[in-house]
């Protein structure tokens, strides 16, 4: 049950939510990206709120949700009107993403890591100025997962948006996040606020590391859900 959450992101900044499983931080994606109209309550997508007035939304799920029976480069044309699917948007995006070799491949003849960022180059397509992700890189292995995250960053750089990001990896979160929103159940509520002052391109492992030790080793409860 989520009452009273309020969230607030600020243009251009990248917001982690992070908590237990089952603790809402989907259901609050949800709601944001209006799949979820069930509640009680108001969004606000102006300057102070979520990206911006009435932002395009680019959105990555828990898992790459690409259609079968469409080609790669069919898959992200697919969200852009017809007049953008000629103008070399598709073929900017699959560049980016390293994905010019398998352009005309079907779904089925992909890795995981490629399916991840054909899912990215479809979000980054359509200009989001809010991007909503829902545990993008669970599935996959480690060394993958921590080439999409600096993929990320580096598409990021390029392509400025606000970001809400969840997940229940403390240390996906240290390495992306301007700021960690640490969430608790019954009620869903934010129980902690975690701002990361360091630079993203300077956060390496033992940063990492030892800001995840920082946080686990607080005394609130809700940080002892993290470990």
């Amino acid at each position: 049950m989520i009452r009273g959450l309020s969230l607030a992101a600020a243009p251009g900044e990248f917001l982690a939510l992070v908590g237990p499983s089952g603790c809402g931080k989907t259901t609050a994606l949800n709601i944001a990206a209006g799949l979820d109209r069930d509640f009680d309550g108001t969004l606000d997508f102006g300057p102070s709120g979520l990206g911006g007035p009435e932002p395009v939304l680019g959105c990555v799920f828990q898992t790459p949700r690409l259609l079968p029976w469409r080609t790669v480069r069919q898959n992200v044309a697919l969200v852009l009107p017809k007049e953008r699917r000629r103008d070399g948007t598709v073929e900017h995006w699959l560049s980016a993403m390293g994905l010019e070799g398998v352009a005309d491949e079907y779904p089925a003849r992909l890795s995981g890591g490629m399916a991840r960022r054909v899912a990215l180059a479809r979000a980054f397509a359509v200009r989001p100025g809010l991007l909503l992700m829902d545990e993008p890189f669970v599935s996959l292995d480690e060394p993958t997962a921590q080439r999409m995250r600096a993929l990320l960053a580096t598409m990021l750089e390029r392509s400025p948006a606000t970001v809400l990001f969840v997940t229940h990896n403390l240390r996906e979160a240290i390495q992306l996040a301007d700021r960690i929103l640490v969430m608790a159940p019954g009620p869903t509520r934010v129980a902690a606020e975690v701002p990361l002052d360091t630079p993203r391109a300077r956060r390496d492992d033992a940063l990492v590391e030892r800001v995840r030790a920082e946080l686990l080793a607080r005394p609130e409860p809700a940080f002892r859900l993290l470990a």
